[in-house]
């Protein structure tokens, strides 16, 4: 098969993270405005080509105050630095329907290479014939490789915000 372009579907699809909080919780985010570029032959994701923008600014933990402080210098920097992009550099597959996809994460005026497993979910049609493909996709970045580095001392030792971020994503997209 040959590659195909695929357009995102944002209604069903979501970007979402995770960061250890006082060094004994959570806390969960997910970002609402994003945007994909996929070219790609599904069932053999080794030669697509896949770019994806996130509008940092979009950011939402469930807490105003928390969404303000992020979105500020200290951490994504919104203004001067509206999106996160990443863009795939290397894919290979690993096993049937799995991936590692290897990039340029860009995030704050930093640019890194990072590897996400993807998961090839399927492909189908939906009700009113048009084709459909889901994937998911894991990663973990370290924030201070980008430049943030905000934190806070806790009394009783360690950090107010972890290092280490859990990516998420749930990508649902239709044929162009």
């Amino acid at each position: 098969m040959t590659k195909t372009k695929w357009a995102l579907d944002p209604s069903h699809s979501s970007v979402d993270f995770s960061v250890r909080h006082m060094m004994i919780a959570n806390v969960k985010g997910t970002f609402h405005n994003f945007t994909a570029t996929i070219e790609a032959d599904p069932t053999d994701l080794t030669s697509a080509n896949i770019e994806f923008s996130v509008e940092t600014a979009s950011v939402d933990t469930r807490n105003k105050d928390r969404d303000a402080h992020l979105v500020s210098a200290d951490f994504f920097d919104a203004e001067t630095h509206p999106n996160m992009t990443f863009r795939t550099t290397n894919i290979e597959k690993t096993e049937e329907g799995e991936y590692k996809a290897t990039g340029d994460l860009s995030l704050r005026g930093v640019t890194k290479q990072e590897t996400f497993v993807v998961t090839f979910e399927g492909q189908g049609k939906d009700p009113w014939g048009n084709e459909k493909v889901g994937f998911s996709a894991e990663g973990t970045l370290n924030r201070s490789d980008y430049g943030l580095v905000w934190n806070a001392a806790l009394e009783t030792g360690g950090v107010l915000v972890g290092d280490k971020v859990k990516i998420n994503l749930q990508i649902q997209a239709a044929k162009a």
